[in-house]
């Protein structure tokens, strides 16, 4: 009975020893048929780490680099940027019963000689366009100011003389002498600017000198009429980047760090909307006001708006009108400025322009632009509609200024 048992044990001991021994087998063979398993992990080298570094960058990174592009975009103009301080005494209205006899008797002559004058003072932005000292800002920032001074980023502070102002077009350009060498900003072209391009505006808003603010272009030819200045004649670059009281004058960047336009902050009700001159337009401006001190702009002298067929036919279904109106495209003339060039030629209130020249008029700011571009004293062939028949008149273009 005890042999059986002992032979049972020696043939299961066996069993494993053989089993164990063919897993030592298949291990060793396996490693010789997928050595490549086994060995060591390459080693990365330099170029190798660099583009595993590169490919893990995302694309932002990429194109911006480390240095942020309005970094860079700033470094290149903000030196040529100034603040621009001005100061404007006033004297109080004397009240005419200070005037009065009596009174004067009572009080003294003295009395009425000693009524308080007030300083008005201002703040705006500008920048150096030309190493002479030539600086470009808005005409509001200094008109009618008695003393301008130019502070630059550097701290140096400059008597400004302005050389010229066109209120038109809310420019200006002030001379300082500060020596032939000073920074300049680079003005590029508002022509090839689009919508959805970087826009970065530079200035001292609310007295908050060397401010950058960052937003996009927003619209293009944002007309003055559409912007609530009819006073002026400008096509505006319209942007998101914030601008406010002290920005006036200041530069309106690309992402390449030249100058698209020049700030303007009009409308005090502006939420997350800013307006900015093309640069463009200002280049020839600047140009006249350095070489004449002003700029002659043609007018015809009419108020006008834009008409379409809609508008005229809810004036003309409205039973309280006063007027019926052509239901054609065409600018509706709502004023004529007495003694103006549209008042000598015979345009009347109520006319609807449709053409100039031979070439179709849809549209107030188109016209306006028609006038703005024609030369003082050009005869301009004016087609109207009047009630049911149509008038050819020529109009003279005259100077602005002399509208009043």
């Amino acid at each position: 009975m005890r042999f059986p048992k002992i032979s049972r044990s020696l043939r299961q001991l066996s069993t494993h020893v053989l089993a164990i021994a063919l897993g030592v087998v298949l291990a060793v063979s396996t490693l010789q048929v997928l050595p490549s398993q086994a060995e060591p992990a390459p080693t990365i080298t330099a170029l190798d780490t660099s583009n595993l570094i590169a490919q893990r960058q995302s694309p932002a990174t990429a194109a911006i680099g480390s240095t942020s592009f309005v970094t860079a975009a700033v470094n290149r103009v903000g030196s040529a940027v100034v603040r621009i301080d001005t100061e404007r005494t006033i004297t109080r209205r004397v009240d005419p019963f200070m005037e009065d006899p009596f009174f004067r008797r009572f009080f003294g002559d003295g009395f009425s000689q000693q009524m308080p004058s007030e300083q008005l003072r201002g703040l705006g932005s500008g920048f150096i366009i030309d190493k002479s000292g030539l600086v470009l800002t808005n005409a509001h920032v200094v008109d009618k100011a008695d003393k301008v001074t130019v502070r630059l980023k550097d701290g140096r502070t400059f008597e400004g003389k302005v050389q010229g102002i066109d209120e038109v077009t809310d420019l200006a350009v002030v001379k300082i002498n500060a020596g032939n060498d000073l920074p300049v900003a680079p003005l590029g072209s508002s022509t090839n600017v689009q919508v959805g391009d970087w826009a970065i505006a530079v200035g001292n808003p609310l007295g908050f000198d060397n401010t950058v603010t960052l937003g996009i272009v927003s619209t293009l030819k944002r007309s003055s009429a559409q912007v609530g200045i009819s006073d002026k004649r400008l096509d505006f670059i319209q942007t998101d980047a914030a601008i406010n009281p002290g920005n006036s004058g200041g530069p309106l960047l690309n992402g390449q760090g030249e100058v698209i336009g020049i700030n303007t902050a009009i409308r005090p009700d502006a939420m997350g909307i800013g307006f900015a001159i093309p640069i463009d337009k200002a280049k020839a401006i600047a140009a006249q006001l350095q070489r004449d001190g002003k700029v002659a702009h043609p007018y015809l002298g009419v108020q006008m708006l834009t008409l379409t067929p809609d508008l005229a036919k809810q004036n003309n279904t409205d039973p309280n009108s006063p007027i019926q109106i052509p239901e054609i495209n065409g600018v509706f003339v709502m004023r004529v400025v007495p003694n103006s060039p549209a008042a000598s030629a015979g345009i009347r209130r109520g006319d609807v322009i449709l053409q100039v020249d031979g070439k179709a008029i849809t549209s107030a700011e188109q016209l306006q632009n028609v006038v703005e571009d024609s030369r003082l004293g050009q005869v301009l062939q004016v087609k109207v509609q009047r009630g049911n028949k149509t008038e050819q008149l020529s109009i003279r273009t005259a100077e602005l200024q002399n509208a009043s």
